[in-house]
């Protein structure tokens, strides 16, 4: 690979290899085959691919992977198309949240931004005769209006380093998730109207005191530099 890409692919694939093998345990079978059946493209390929798009500053994942079939399919020999890519995807979830977990994780710098975003899992008219997630899945409301499914919470700092990340139901208020998730943190948190609540407030300036670290604070931004 170039420089662009070796240093996270051999991260990232240093990670892997050390958590296939107990991955590949837990797996099932369907009746008829194996569900890990391999691809030529291989998962920490799948991976860094998912990673530096991120990075990348391309506003599409489609344009970008068409920028690595065009200028970087030395680095990947046996890349697929985008069609058979995107069906790659869910074989690479559950090892890019244990890579976040372990490798992923940046160090807070003191000023913290946190947010979250809805996964919705189907259209609104259809909750009613939907049975993906079946009791898992919740409805909510975020600034967008209701919706059916998840909601992803992350904390950032200043440098777009991801700090912390939590995926919830539906129903979960934002104050909930950030009162689990800002432990550890210091300085200044900032968040949208969402997560003002004074309650909050001094729960996580009692936990900064047991920690021994600094007050953690809330504000009302009107326009915050990043937007999760």
């Amino acid at each position: 690979m170039t420089a662009d890409f070796t240093a996270l692919f051999v991260n990232v694939d240093d990670c892997w290899k050390a958590f296939e093998k107990i991955y590949a345990k837990h797996l099932i079978e369907d009746g008829t085959r194996r569900r890990n059946r391999q691809s030529n493209l291989s998962t920490s390929e799948i991976m860094t691919i998912l990673i530096a798009f991120q990075t990348s500053g391309y506003r599409t994942f489609k344009d970008f992977y068409q920028y690595i079939l065009t200028y970087h399919r030395h680095d990947f020999p046996d890349i697929v198309s985008y069609d058979r890519f995107v069906y790659l995807i869910p074989r690479a979830i559950i090892p890019l949240l244990v890579y976040l977990h372990v490798c992923g994780i940046d160090k807070p710098t003191g000023i913290s931004f946190i947010d979250s975003t809805s996964i919705k899992v189907c259209h609104n008219k259809r909750i009613s005769r939907n049975r993906v997630f079946d009791g898992i899945a919740q409805i909510g409301k975020s600034t967008m209006g209701w919706f059916f499914g998840f909601k992803l919470h992350l904390i950032i700092n200043d440098l777009g380093g991801l700090l912390r990340f939590n995926l919830t139901a539906g129903n979960v208020d934002d104050r909930r998730a950030a009162e689990k998730m800002a432990d550890g943190l210091f300085g200044k948190l900032f968040g949208d109207k969402g997560y003002i609540s004074q309650s909050l407030f001094e729960k996580l300036l009692a936990k900064g005191r047991v920690a021994q670290i600094a007050k953690v604070y809330f504000f009302l931004l009107t326009f915050l530099p990043y937007h999760l």
